[in-house]
């Protein structure tokens, strides 16, 4: 069997709802280079059946109070690296409407707010719940949050004040992380996400590229994204921040990026798969062609520490290649 003919095989078993198997998998994330884009077309194919020609676009608000106590070695927020970047307190809920309202205005679908601790404290988490409260009465903009570890109570209070979806990355896989990161387990991440689902918000899940994890390892990580069937994806590709432990790390090639955006697609057919950071710096058309590989979201107009595209920008990006925005 050619390549091509192994890869229609497996969509026919996405479009028929019998699903790849974990060995249908593997072989879409090692087939040749010369059939990537074979498979980026059928993964497509499966993005517009079970979606639409609709972009998910997002705009977030990092809302960190100070330095972050973990060490993740990809990080330009923890107070383990000297990265220079800047700490300060929660903003004003006015604050947050003003720059909730513009991300509206601007076309943004759902709003983000991030904060970059291990955990929230009880007083943080009340000044969040704050913050929701006000863009709920005054924007009407979808809300998701990524506060970190989360208990059962403040899972709860998040559903309660209408938050869709909570977002906590993998970051990586689970044979690599202790390398990533070791203030934290792999395991402590997977129980908040349990933690978020058992409260009924919809999960948003996914991790980082190019950390110098071998291809079996991002085959890994989409396999264990799989089994967890998140409402959303977000796969971020490494833009090294000068400082941690990871500034010098080599950039992935296109082939590879589009392998993992293309065969998650496969696995799961209707979630969202988001472009997150790093697509405006170590892509050369900002997402077009993953777009057409599997993914139907982005993030716009910035990240945590790093700028993004106008959201103006991005919008026509979406409309050249024949979606909407």
């Amino acid at each position: 069997m050619s390549a091509l003919e192994f890869i229609k095989e497996c969509q026919e078993k996405v479009f028929s709802g019998i699903g790849v198997s974990s060995d249908d998998a593997k072989k879409l994330f090692n087939i040749p280079d010369e059939s990537i884009q074979d498979l980026a077309e059928c993964a497509n194919e499966i993005t517009r059946d079970f979606n639409g020609d609709k972009v998910d676009v997002e705009q977030i608000n990092n809302i960190k109070k100070n330095a972050c106590s973990e060490d993740c070695t990809f990080c330009g927020q923890s107070a383990f690296f000297d990265t220079g970047i800047e700490t300060y307190q929660l903003p004003t809920p006015q604050e947050v409407v003003s720059k909730a309202q513009k991300a509206k205005d601007e076309g943004a679908e759902s709003y983000c707010l991030v904060a970059a601790w291990r955990e929230p404290s009880v007083k943080d988490f009340e000044g969040v719940c704050k913050i929701i409260t006000e863009v709920n009465d005054k924007v009407g903009i979808s809300i998701e949050c990524s506060l970190g570890f989360l208990t059962k109570q403040q899972a709860e209070k998040l559903k309660e004040l209408h938050v869709k979806r909570y977002n906590h990355n993998l970051e990586t896989a689970k044979s690599k992380f202790a390398e990533i990161c070791t203030t934290h387990t792999y395991e402590d991440r997977l129980k908040t996400l349990g933690i978020a689902s058992d409260a009924g918000l919809e999960l948003c899940t996914g991790g980082i590229i190019g950390l110098g994890e071998t291809r079996a390892q991002r085959l890994e990580l989409s396999l264990e994204l799989a089994r967890l069937f998140p409402e959303e994806v977000t796969i971020n590709i490494l833009v090294p921040i000068p400082g941690t432990p990871l500034e010098l790390q080599t950039n992935l090639a296109e082939s590879e990026i589009i392998r993992i955006f293309s065969v998650i697609r496969f696995l799961l057919p209707e979630s969202v798969i988001k472009i997150s950071g790093g697509r405006e710096e170590k892509l050369d058309d900002s997402g077009e062609k993953l777009l057409q590989s599997g993914a139907n979201g982005i993030i716009t107009a910035g990240y945590l520490i790093l700028e993004g595209n106008e959201p103006e920008k991005d919008r026509k990006m979406i409309e050249k290649i024949g979606l909407k925005a």
